[in-house]
């Protein structure tokens, strides 16, 4: 039996890993899907302690971390060692230290992102279909009625879990880490890696592999059975 730590990305709550868990579950293993805290005082640290508070209740588990919840898990990962097996970014990666999700996007972005968040009073909505197409975020595999019922659930993000960044401690190259890329693909990520943009760089050690699921940004929910196979085979003993 395999443990899995399930971490959502940004507006979302552990409610986005119901369809994987299931699969999981169903196929014999514990999973232990996170609520990271939407409290207005929320940051980057406190989500990676709601992480810690998982992995200190599951035990060694394949730590998975989904969009803004990848560099969160890069942290934890690093302060829990001896509690997680391996390492899985879901259409997302690790960001250097102390650096925050906001900065991952292009000045004019990051001006709209900040400009959101002034407007509704320290907290940024999740983003139309329109928005996120302006973003640079796709929203393949999701049509229009999927998507109007993630966006009806979806929370508020805090500002400080978008405009804080994470502490890191030091990676261990023996953790082996996984990126399934879902609106990428592999060779573009390694033209980042090489190009050393900072949020690739850290994956050109050996410890780092690619597993491709083409699809939008939220393979949880349109391609939930290929993800949860895909962790599965990850899941196995290296």
């Amino acid at each position: 039996m395999t443990t899995y730590v399930l971490v959502p990305g940004f507006w979302l709550g552990a409610w986005a890993w119901d369809a994987v868990a299931a699969e999981l579950r169903a196929a014999g293993h514990e999973v232990h899907a996170v609520e990271p805290g939407h409290e207005p005082e929320a940051t980057a640290e406190s989500h990676v302690e709601d992480v810690l508070q998982a992995l200190e209740k599951a035990g060694p588990a394949v730590l998975v971390g989904h969009s803004g919840g990848g560099p969160v898990c890069a942290a934890a990962a690093e302060r829990a060692r001896e509690r997680v097996t391996r390492l899985v970014f879901v259409d997302t990666g690790p960001l250097p230290d102390g650096v925050a999700q906001v900065e991952f996007n292009p000045p004019e972005a990051q001006e709209w992102i900040r400009s959101r968040i002034a407007e509704h009073d320290g907290v940024q909505p999740m983003p139309t279909r329109a928005e996120f197409a302006r973003l640079g975020t796709s929203t393949e595999g999701l049509d229009d009625e999927a998507f109007a019922a993630l966006h009806a659930r979806a929370l508020a993000e805090p500002a400080g879990a978008i405009l804080t960044g994470a502490r890191r401690a030091t990676p261990d190259p023996s953790l082996p880490k996984t990126v399934v890329a879902c609106s990428f693909t592999e060779a573009q990520a390694r033209e980042l890696i090489a190009a050393g943009v900072p949020a690739f760089a850290e994956m050109a050690g050996p410890e780092w592999s690619f597993a491709e699921l083409p699809t939008g940004h939220w393979p949880m929910l349109s391609e939930p059975v290929a993800l949860a196979r895909l962790l599965l085979r990850l899941g196995d003993p290296v």
